[in-house]
């Protein structure tokens, strides 16, 4: 009998050292609170769908100057302002990408059915400042098309091609001193 008190105690205790390191282990971290004003999976799903519809808006040089003369169309320079007075396709507007709010866009480009043609560094072979190039994974371009059409811009064109600042269809351009 007293072999059997002895057993129990021992299981008994067993059982209350095993519930201690269960309440001993690690909690699981709780739950990381998202920041609800950034929306990564909402990004990415615009990302996904866009890709097909962007595809369908790759013009080449050509197409990018005839639509570019269309009197309603603009062409879109997102690069910082002190690369765009540094030069930029001749009558292209700046609005620096990291400006791109819903009321600028509207104050820049006015009528979401607008043509916008857009372009960047790694449209340019030259590779000299102020359009050195990017990695092509980061090309301005990508960004500024998702943007532009998450807010409502669908009439969006891409230049295309890769040329040369000196390709005289292009008209590449410097802001004169007191210009804006």
């Amino acid at each position: 009998m007293r072999t059997m008190c002895l057993s129990t105690i021992c299981l008994i205790s067993m059982a209350q050292a095993t519930a201690g390191l269960a309440n001993d282990s690690p909690k699981p971290a709780p739950p990381v609170q998202l920041n609800p004003q950034v929306d990564y999976a909402g990004f990415s799903a615009l990302t996904q769908e866009l890709q097909e519809y962007r595809s369908n808006r790759l013009v080449n040089m050509d197409q990018f100057i005839d639509l570019a003369a269309k009197g309603d169309a603009i062409i879109l320079d997102t690069r910082s302002v002190a690369a765009f007075q540094f030069g930029h396709i001749k009558g292209a507007i700046n609005l620096p990408f990291s400006d791109f709010t819903e009321e600028k866009l509207a104050e820049i480009l006015g009528d979401t059915n607008r043509p916008i043609l857009i372009y960047c560094n790694n449209n340019f072979r030259d590779n000299i400042f102020p359009v050195r190039r990017k990695s092509a994974p980061l090309a301005l371009n990508i960004p500024t098309f998702i943007n532009l059409y998450g807010y409502g811009y669908k009439n969006i064109y891409e230049l295309n091609d890769i040329v040369l600042m000196s390709d005289p269809r292009l008209e590449w351009t410097k802001l004169s001193l007191g210009e804006t």
